[in-house]
């Protein structure tokens, strides 16, 4: 498998349709590299999102000016002497027959002050941009744009939200990356070994796709750390593994999916149980997903499943209804069930919660909703993940203000029996169509049955 680009046609579509929404000139910067140490060892360049939108190719230093006839790219023409070190570039002529845009030298773009514009994600890109608008630009002010700069965050919004085609395309190449990925990381593990030995199965398979991980990748026995960012540990033989890692195809779109599966190829009792009481949550969120629903209540209903099982199981005591309303969940998933999923893991988020929260809504300050990052009506083309949990977390359980009057209702004897379990979330990518939901990463074995079957031992063999 390898990446297939979108049609060109997607692309000219995409802009003419922010045209529609918004005349007038807009301009979009593909941002620079960042330095990781100093000026010649960059960090691995990657676009700004909505240049990757309406363009397709990661073209460092670059500008788009979206405006009807005169809508360009402009960008450095190539520099013989960086042949040597980087490889030949395109003339702008060819990118310009590639990319089928008007391209034309970054040096002829007149400042444009009255331009729409979104703050790129750095300041030294946002300095750069600087130099072709003539004003002061914020980065990453998605929450504080005015006037122009504000229409045009609700135009790309409203473009961004539903996906297109090409876009959905993106997304199923992305998924099945994300889960040749799983299956090799599956396929590594065992008790004795290091983390990041499976965290470089799951990373190689992704490079081998054509892809580039979509964030920075979760491989873990520590699961009640929910962004560890450290693979390092050895790997226990009762140990969980939580594996949070996605794919991302050159265009930008993301895969992002977490499975959870024991190391020595079986649970124990306690773990099946609370592996169990995680994916009927997950399954009563997938089967709510709809047009029309209300993502806040796909998380609720993740919320309400979880808490009738830790009651069932002990763990909890009291009437599920009024311990879910008094933030009983929240102590053992205490985020969103899920979150916006296209270019970028957490789609759109640059621009703050004007992207996630309908207008006319805002993030409630109750411990059980308030990490939630969407709360909108669902549509026909919205991709979003579905990834409920539970966690043992210190913090958590050990912060008188954090357990509140919950503290008599945690049966905290029962809650030792599953210490072996530190951090389970089971986590998908699920497409709003016009009549329910497509779960495009369904083919990654997630049931206890599927995981516990025998892996694909011996395929891959790395030491300690």
């Amino acid at each position: 498998m390898w990446p297939e680009p979108s049609p060109r046609s997607a692309f000219s579509a995409r802009r003419a349709r922010l045209d529609s929404l918004l005349p007038g000139p807009k301009l979009f910067t593909s941002g620079l590299s960042r330095p990781r140490n100093f000026h010649d060892n960059p960090y691995p360049f990657r676009a700004e999102s909505h240049f990757l939108y309406f363009v397709g190719a990661a073209l460092e230093g670059s500008i788009l000016v979206v405006d009807g006839d005169r809508t360009a790219l402009y960008t450095a023409p190539p520099d013989a002497a960086d042949a040597m070190w980087f490889g030949p570039r395109p003339s702008l002529e060819e990118l310009s027959r590639s990319l089928e845009i008007a391209v034309r030298p970054l040096a002829e773009l007149v400042p444009q002050p009255e331009s729409a514009l979104l703050p790129p994600q750095d300041s030294t890109s946002a300095a750069f941009l600087e130099d072709f608008v003539g004003r002061e630009i914020e980065p990453s002010g998605g929450d504080s744009l005015e006037g122009r700069d504000a229409a045009l965050a609700e135009a790309v919004i409203a473009l961004r939200l539903q996906h297109d085609a090409a876009a959905v395309a993106q997304l199923r190449q992305a998924a099945r990356a994300t889960a040749e990925a799983h299956r090799e990381g599956r396929a590594a593990t065992r008790p004795g070994i290091r983390e990041a030995v499976v965290r470089g199965a799951m990373e190689g398979a992704i490079v081998r796709s054509g892809m580039v991980p979509a964030y920075g990748l979760i491989v873990t026995t520590a699961g009640e750390v929910l962004h560890a960012t450290t693979s390092t540990g050895l790997i226990g033989e009762r140990d969980l593994l939580l594996a949070d890692v996605g794919a991302e195809t050159p265009e930008g779109f993301a895969g992002d999916v977490t499975r959870v599966w024991p190391a020595s190829g079986r649970f124990t009792e306690t773990q099946r149980a609370l592996y169990e009481v995680v994916l009927a949550a997950q399954s009563t969120a997938i089967a709510a997903v709809r047009p029309g629903v209300r993502y806040l209540d796909v998380h609720r209903a993740a919320g309400r499943k979880t808490v009738e099982g830790l009651v069932e199981l002990g763990i909890l005591r009291g009437d599920p209804e009024d311990l879910y309303h008094r933030g009983g969940a929240a102590l053992f998933f205490p985020h969103g069930v899920g979150h916006l999923l296209g270019i970028d893991v957490h789609d759109m988020e640059d621009l703050g919660d004007r992207a996630g929260y309908a207008p006319g809504r805002a993030r409630a300050k109750n411990r059980g909703d308030r990490y939630l990052r969407l709360d909108r009506d669902l549509l026909p083309g919205m991709c979003v993940t579905i990834e409920p949990g539970f966690y043992r977390i210190p913090s958590v359980l050990e912060d008188p203000d954090a357990l509140g009057d919950l503290r008599d209702a945690v049966q905290w004897t029962v809650l030792e029996k599953f210490s072996d379990v530190r951090g389970i979330r089971i986590e998908d990518d699920v497409l709003v169509t016009e009549d329910g939901a497509d779960v495009l990463t369904r083919e990654i074995p997630k049931t206890v049955a599927e995981l516990e079957a025998r892996r694909d031992a011996g395929r891959l063999s790395a030491p300690p």
